[in-house]
């Protein structure tokens, strides 16, 4: 049992404990713990249960986020036009934002919950997926292209259509989920048949995953 009222069992479940892995970095330093793989690493740790990967500060932090990407990709859409992968800075902000708040609150005593790779994850997917939709959505090229105003600029007063908001969340409401149907036929074919590697996801991952090795807690402290 900790000061904070967390059992040793709540600790584990709730991903990796910075404090007693640094211990043991330090103590078998020189027996070759850096040579240890990521998968040796976190093989004896359980993975938190959805509810607990799920918080609020999660969410607050991804909407504070997608604000700032989204205005980001916009600008980008409308000036050159080529969009680069975020999902990298994603994880990168979203573990810089939370991980200020929870030590300030360890500081003072009142952290209950760890803050998790699997919480840094649900951040950097929202994330991505919210800027992506700002991109693929069309905001800065065909949605508007078929307004009326558009049309008569071109001198094509016939067909145009006057995007409306309910119109506009319709449109998008759809699009995305028809990538919900594909990625499942594409994971098979791709990823587990042909065996392709994601370059950004994979980047993504051995990021995140840095955070909450023990060498990545000795540094990030």
């Amino acid at each position: 049992m900790d000061v904070n009222g967390r059992s040793d069992e709540d600790r584990i479940e709730n991903g990796f404990n910075p404090e007693e892995n640094e211990k043991l970095y330090d103590k078998n330093n020189k027996k070759g713990i850096e040579a240890l793989s990521v998968e040796q690493i976190f093989e004896a740790q359980q993975v938190p249960s959805w509810r607990k990967q799920l918080k609020l500060r999660a969410f607050v932090v991804s909407f504070i986020l997608s604000i700032l990407f989204s205005f980001i990709v916009m600008k980008l859409n409308l000036t050159i036009g080529i969009i680069p992968s975020l999902n990298v800075l994603a994880g990168l902000l979203g573990f810089f934002f939370v991980k200020t708040w929870t030590n300030l609150l360890e500081n003072f005593g009142l952290l209950k919950q760890p803050f998790t790779r699997q919480e840094n994850t649900v951040i950097q997917t929202c994330v991505v997926a919210s800027s992506g939709i700002a991109f693929s959505g069309g905001f800065g090229s065909y949605l508007f292209g078929m307004s009326e105003c558009i049309a008569k600029q071109s001198r094509d007063i016939c067909g145009f259509k006057n995007p409306s908001l309910g119109w506009i969340m319709g449109f998008l409401f759809v699009v995305s989920f028809l990538g919900l149907f594909s990625v499942v036929p594409l994971q098979k074919i791709m990823v587990i048949d042909f065996k392709l590697t994601y370059p950004s996801g994979t980047a993504t991952t051995h990021l995140i995953n840095s955070f909450y090795t023990p060498q990545g807690a000795k540094l990030e402290k």
